[in-house]
């Protein structure tokens, strides 16, 4: 057993594990630092009611936040083990592509860590969302088309199909990839697989493996494609669209391992050895113009670029071979270099490793709100539960709670019952499913609402308590609603209310 885990460990497959328990150990070892995010509260709290949908996403993602639940409980470092698991195996899938594509041991290696370096990568595996299992099921398509291409084994379309259904079933995007790879097909020699009965059967166990949601959202009404249309017109109205193009060079990619992605998309349209790949070259083409076209975040396209940097860590290796023994070790010490110190500032910047108030966190926090949406949510119950606190028993008895967002509701589920809280009422998203309190409170303490419009909503509403942020942190909640009031007397049935006021966020 001992020589067969040592010989193993030795191997190209041994040593793309051992890269990948290097980079979860680094996660399990940060991911505690802060708390949860407002979207992991969200999806704590789904976890905790499967269905085969919900309206921010579809069910695999809130399936595995359930095993993660059963395993570790609502342990923050545990919550975030699997998408810590999920962009670890990406970097063995690019490893791996590099070796099908001829690359050395060397080559794979760099891929592997070219390709874990993106600050998407690093954000992904430090935070639950499904953005990092949508990742996974992305870069495991374009690693079964390279299999397929290289055997030229039509049974790889079976497993190709149940990867897009299992995609398609975390986040729809995978839609766009799955246009992406017709539109390869028959832009490529790769036709001739539309006569194959093994590509149509890939088909159809990718609707089989989405027909469970898809019953779902028929249901539903589709609810998810409102949700999604909300959204739409909400990130372009605040110009979340405007960076696709040069975020591509520092969210998807390093700025360091960009030109092995440039490499790879040469590789796969101008290099000999490319041509029989020549379809991942187009399935990058056709779903990134997909992407751009339709209006999208810059990170929906990151699945496809490690089929990219390991294409390009095998030109690269190619290109060296030809140059004499002294300069070719130059430029892979320079390539090196590039990655350790890219890789290190993208840690610091993107990853829970500054202590809060620390130069490096001060920095973070200007670039973007990833980190300062993981504080003070605990906080948020604490003051709530004084408000609570201060009313008579007969008061507390007919009292409620409602909030205006899925992170507050997810932290008041989280974190209210140990302080004695009833249920926490939202009208977002899935939780608006979930109903109102069946006790009809007509004393309600609200958070996620201004003072306007809880006076619309109730006869009588006052500020009862401030939502203080520890250590002097602005996110969403300090910022945009930091009161928390307490109202009296809804002006209207709470069947009426909950109909004509339902939110998407």
């Amino acid at each position: 057993m001992g020589k067969r885990l040592a010989d193993f460990l030795r191997s190209d497959l041994g040593v793309l594990v051992l890269v990948a328990v290097a980079r979860l150990t680094l996660h399990l070892a940060t991911n505690g630092q802060y708390g949860f995010h407002r979207d992991e509260l969200q999806t704590l709290d789904d976890a905790r009611h499967l269905d085969w949908g919900f309206v921010a996403y579809p069910p695999v993602t809130p399936l595995i936040g359930r095993f993660e639940l059963t395993l570790f409980g609502t342990s923050l470092t545990g919550f975030r083990v699997f998408s810590a698991m999920a962009v670890s195996v990406i970097m063995m899938l690019a490893g791996l592509i590099a070796k099908e594509l001829g690359g050395s041991r060397h080559l794979q290696i760099l891929a592997a860590v070219a390709a874990g370096i993106s600050p998407v990568s690093l954000i992904q595996g430090a935070v639950f969302q499904y953005v990092s299992f949508d990742y996974l099921w992305g870069v495991t398509v374009t690693y079964l088309l390279v299999r397929l291409l290289k055997s030229d084994d039509q049974r790889w379309w079976v497993p190709i199909g149940g990867a897009i259904g299992l995609g398609m079933e975390t986040r729809y995007t995978m839609g766009v990839l799955a246009l992406g790879v017709a539109g390869a097909v028959l832009l490529t020699p790769a036709r001739r697989f539309l006569r194959s009965g093994w590509l149509w059967a890939g088909v159809g166990v990718s609707l089989l493996v989405f027909l469970p949601n898809l019953v779902w959202q028929m249901q539903h009404h589709f609810i998810s494609l409102e949700f999604l249309s909300h959204l739409h017109a909400r990130d372009l109205r605040q110009g979340r669209y405007n960076g696709f193009f040069r975020e591509q060079l520092w969210i998807c990619v390093n700025l360091v391992t960009a030109p092995l992605a440039l490499l790879g998309l040469w590789f796969y349209f101008a290099r000999p050895q490319g041509r029989r790949y020549r379809l991942l070259g187009w399935l990058f083409v056709v779903s990134f113009l997909l992407f751009a076209f339709a209006g999208s975040r810059s990170y929906y396209a990151a699945p496809l670029y490690p089929m990219l940097i390991a294409a390009g860590s095998v030109l690269l290796g190619d290109l060296l071979a030809r140059l004499r023994p002294t300069w070719s070790r130059l430029v892979y010490g320079v390539q090196w270099t590039a990655i350790l110190a890219g890789g290190v500032a993208f840690v610091l910047l993107v990853m829970p490793v500054a202590p809060i108030g620390s130069a490096v966190w001060n920095i973070t926090s200007k670039m973007h709100d990833q980190f300062r949406e993981e504080i003070g949510w605990p906080d948020l119950a604490r003051s709530v539960a004084g408000v609570y606190a201060s009313l008579s028993s007969e008061e507390r008895a007919r009292t409620g709670i409602l909030t205006g967002n899925y992170g507050e509701a997810g932290a008041l589920t989280l974190y209210g019952p140990a302080l004695g809280l009833p249920h926490a009422m939202s009208l977002t998203n899935s939780f608006w499913y979930r109903g109102y309190d069946p006790r009809l409170p007509q004393i309600v303490i609200l958070t996620g609402f201004d003072l306007d419009e809880g006076s619309e909503l109730f006869g009588s509403c006052a500020v009862a308590a401030k939502n203080t942020i520890p250590f002097g942190v602005e996110n969403e909640e300090s910022r945009d609603h930091p009161d928390i009031l307490l109202c009296r007397d809804l002006r209207m049935p709470w069947p009426d209310y909950w109909a004509r006021f339902r939110r998407f966020g």
